[in-house]
């Protein structure tokens, strides 16, 4: 998902939901088009404040995104998004009983964490740039295809993507079978460089075992289906097949390596004349290929003008993380032009079989290993609502507020020593408010 800086992006502990929602700012409109007038040019324009707690990612995005109908279903649509990034991520060291130091990841400073607080690496800022197209059109009576191509960047992360699709109506177009694929490059050249997976954090200043730009390649397949269920009610299925080789470690993440024992960090002294961090540390390591499978189901049913949306996603792969994601949105009518929709979401997900909150000293290292939140296991509860309406000229004014509440789990089992009377997975909250405008030229 996460979208961002390298760190950060992939930062969001809501994962790639939360990125979907901050690229994808223009709500659900994404489908409108000038039917009336094939010419005319509809707009979708909006902005996204993420926040998160304890001073930690805050994501503000604007976006905008045009579709242009040129008659004969033949569409056309532009999308662009910029958000920048502030705040603290975790690092991934344990929390301790005083306070802590690490090297900044350029290697030419040094952070500080107080004492009995999750470690946050404070040190980032960025930008980021996204930009896509895409057209669709007929391909005979009953086929539509569509293509498009995807690009974004920020300072130490860019990506180039493009994607087709093909669709196919039958039983009097009640039913439609579809299929898809995509494929992207990601380029990423971590700030200082990327750290050897399990190498220690060095000094301030000295060279450390590193390699220069990595990447990774990205294939999406998809196939589903679509059918119309009487006058009311429409349900849809996809399974979907990723596959990500490459780099897919964070390099901004790293483990505490501990005392087997009390579970407390092993001290780090600095070499002499130099600042660098307090404890020994090494960054982390994960496998250089991921594949995930994943079945989706939908559901809109309309009571009269109320319409209530359902969604079920189960998502799997073979880093032994597996998802559950229950969605629901209940559009209800405000007299003639205006609607609210309430909206409530529940994920939960298992951990990798590579995650671990720290490294114990005098064990024989493991080939993977990550103390990276994301990766863990933990529970996700999203609830808002959305406010709308729609103008004498036709324009559609929304507002929507949403909080989101994390509760994460280290097994007992995981945990050493001291590292039992201390929280090492804390819990996260984050609020999103979003204005939207839409309108047509």
């Amino acid at each position: 998902m996460a979208a961002t800086d390298a760190r950060n992006k992939r930062e969001k502990p809501i994962g790639r939901a939360l990125a979907a929602a901050a690229c994808a700012l223009l709500g659900r409109a994404g489908t409108a088009s000038a039917a009336d007038e094939p010419s005319a040019w509809s707009l979708d324009t909006a902005m996204l404040l993420y926040k998160e707690s304890d001073s930690r990612v805050q994501d503000l995005s604007v976006a905008v995104s045009a579709i242009r109908d040129f008659g004969d279903q033949r569409l056309l649509g532009l999308s662009l998004t910029a958000d920048t990034l502030t705040g603290a991520s975790a690092s991934g060291a344990i929390a301790l009983d005083k306070p802590q130091t690490f090297t900044s990841p350029s290697g030419k400073a040094t952070y500080s964490t107080p004492a009995n607080e999750i470690p946050l690496d404070d040190t980032f800022k960025d930008t980021r740039f996204a930009a896509s197209a895409s057209w669709t059109q007929p391909l005979g009576r009953l086929y539509t295809g569509s293509a498009g191509l995807s690009v974004s960047g920020e300072y130490d992360y860019q990506h180039l993507g493009g994607n087709v699709s093909l669709a196919r109506d039958f039983n009097k177009r009640n039913t439609t079978l579809s299929g898809g694929v995509a494929y992207s490059r990601d380029d990423i050249d971590p700030v200082g460089g990327a750290p050897t997976p399990l190498s220690q954090m060095p000094d301030v200043g000295v060279d450390f075992s590193k390699t220069g730009k990595q990447s990774k390649d990205v294939l999406d397949l998809l196939v589903g289906a679509t059918q119309v269920l009487g006058r009311s009610t429409v349900v849809r299925v996809n399974y979907s097949y990723s596959r990500a080789s490459g780099y897919l470690n964070d390099p901004y993440k790293f483990l505490s390596v501990v005392d087997p024992t009390t579970g407390d960090t092993i001290a780090h002294t600095p070499s002499a004349g130099l600042a660098g961090p307090d404890g020994v540390f090494l960054f982390e390591s994960r496998p250089d290929s991921r594949t995930k499978q994943s079945v989706y189901a939908e559901m809109k049913h309309a009571f009269g003008r109320p319409v209530l949306e359902l969604s079920y996603r189960y998502m799997t792969d073979d880093w032994n993380i597996d998802s559950h994601t229950l969605d629901g949105r209940l559009r209800w009518p405000l007299g003639a032009s205006g609607y609210l929709e309430p909206h409530l979401r529940y994920y939960t997900q298992t951990a990798a079989s590579f995650y671990r909150s720290s490294v114990p000293l005098g064990q024989s290292l493991p080939t993977y290993a990550s103390s990276d939140f994301r990766l863990g296991q933990f529970d996700g509860v999203t609830a808002g609502i959305k406010y709308g309406f729609t103008s004498d000229s036709g324009s559609e004014w929304s507002a929507r507020f949403e909080y989101y509440q994390q509760t994460g789990n280290v097994p007992d089992s995981m945990l050493i020593g001291n590292q039992l009377n201390r929280e090492q997975f804390p819990d996260l909250k984050a609020i999103f408010l979003q204005l939207g405008y839409r309108f047509s030229l």
